[in-house]
């Protein structure tokens, strides 16, 4: 699935080194699952709603606009951060434009099935190799049509473009969806499930259910707007019909994007700080602080500000990242760097997002050097001497953080369109640049 281009190659950003132990306070942006959930509930909620802290970015913004579309007013507030939402009835006869964000993709075609006109969905020409086939299978047994208008509509489309024939509503009921390769499929399906008119009883029925705190943030949200869901067995999730409530609610730090950050600390040394870092919460990044000390880090949470101290000594590690796969770049950047191989599992689902990430991580380990290997679910990384080169992004954002994470090491790391970095982090270079400060 990782894609080239036969077009001029894409400019470079030149990596810095770090030249000195770190000692830096990192503001980390809003959450982008957690603002991408909560924009959604929000224009299906039964009155205006205020989101504080979320997340600007290209994801959000793709959410922003997509909701418009459908029907919502959102409007900024005295900081692009603050979003004042007001619901409408959900409108068909429009376009959806998903970019690359799987939260686009997967969360709105069950919003759109509410509308009353077609909804057109379409993306990056990356996008279009993401699969679809769970969420788009379990409308039409819902009994709402999905259809590729290029092929007729009898054949069900299995990625984008696609576009759902809204009727109004959608009269629920029980569905099976195999979310193997995504968790996104069950959550898209669960917070638009509460305006379905017999609401939902969804059955998980893959093998492996990747990024579960994902599923069980949805829930959270769900639950915090009033919604009444019922997960108390296994792989089952019933959601009861009812409104959804308008909240005036603030948006954590997003916990995975701070992970770079923080790992840098234990490659170039010294400590980095995280304020507002929450003391309980459903981000898969809440991981980071555990994993990075069992690498060779140490921390503290002391009143919301999350402390990681490192003495440039990085070990290996084997580790189930099932519930964190987002996290695998970061760690497989460090375990490249570290005294020992390390074991990544449970993260063949990676496979099938923003590009295959397992086959793009090898590969431009390998390319600088390192020893990387694909397994069943996962990577095998045996760390080399690492020279400098080019390192590919394939338009994922985290491609890029991981790569600059090497660069503090490593001289000479040019990394290819850093700017996709703006999916989640719109001004990376920025931060990365401010956290080195005048040593870079």
């Amino acid at each position: 699935m990782t894609s080239s281009s036969t077009t001029a190659p894409a400019p470079t950003w030149e990596a810095p080194l770090a030249g000195a132990p770190l000692d830096a306070t990192v503001e980390v942006p809003g959450s982008k699952s957690l603002t991408n959930r909560l924009l959604v509930l929000a224009a299906l909620a039964d009155g205006p709603g205020t989101l504080r802290g979320a997340l600007r970015s290209r994801d959000a913004d793709l959410m922003i606009r997509a909701l418009r579309a459908l029907g919502a007013q959102i409007d900024e507030g005295d900081h692009p951060s603050t979003l004042h939402v007001t619901p409408g009835p959900v409108t068909g006869d429009t376009e959806v434009h998903t970019g690359l964000a799987g939260t686009v993709m997967r969360f709105l075609p069950p919003v759109a099935a509410l509308a009353d006109g077609p909804v057109r969905f379409d993306g990056d020409p990356e996008a279009r190799v993401r699969p679809m086939l769970p969420v788009l299978a379990a409308l039409r047994t819902l009994g709402v049509a999905v259809h590729d208008p290029s092929v007729g509509p009898d054949t069900l489309p299995t990625h984008l473009p696609f576009t759902v024939e809204g009727r109004g509503g959608v009269p629920g009921g029980a569905v099976d969806v195999d979310a193997s390769e995504s968790s996104q499929f069950v959550s898209g399906l669960l917070l638009a499930a509460a305006r379905f008119e017999r609401g939902l009883t969804l059955r998980h029925i893959g093998a492996t259910l990747p990024s579960l705190p994902h599923i069980e943030m949805t829930v959270a949200t769900l639950r915090d707007v009033g919604v009444a869901v019922d997960d108390s067995r296994d792989g089952m999730w019933d959601v009861s019909p009812g409104p959804i409530a308008a909240r005036d609610v603030r948006v954590e730090p997003d916990l995975s994007n701070a992970a770079p950050f923080l790992a840098s600390a234990l490659v170039a040394g010294g400590t980095v700080r995280v304020p507002g870092w929450p003391t309980a919460t459903t981000q898969p990044g809440a991981m980071v602080p555990e994993l990075l000390e069992r690498m060779g880090g140490s921390f503290t949470l002391t009143d919301g500000v999350l402390s990681v101290t490192g003495t440039g000594e990085v070990h290996g590690i084997d580790v189930d990242l099932h519930a964190g796969g987002e996290l695998a770049p970061t760690f497989a950047a460090l375990a490249a760097l570290a005294d020992s191989p390390s074991r990544l599992r449970g993260i063949a689902h990676l496979r099938g997002h923003e590009t295959d990430r397992l086959a793009a991580l090898a590969r431009e380990i390998t390319r600088l050097g390192g020893q990387a290997e694909e397994t069943r679910d996962g990577l095998v990384i045996t760390p080399r001497p690492l020279r400098g080169d080019v390192v590919r992004t394939y338009a994922d954002h985290r491609m890029a953080t991981s790569a600059a994470l090497l660069g503090l090491r490593v001289p000479g790391v040019l990394v290819e369109n850093v700017g996709t970095t703006a999916k989640t982090l719109p001004d990376f270079t920025g931060m990365w640049l401010g956290m080195l400060g005048s040593d870079a």
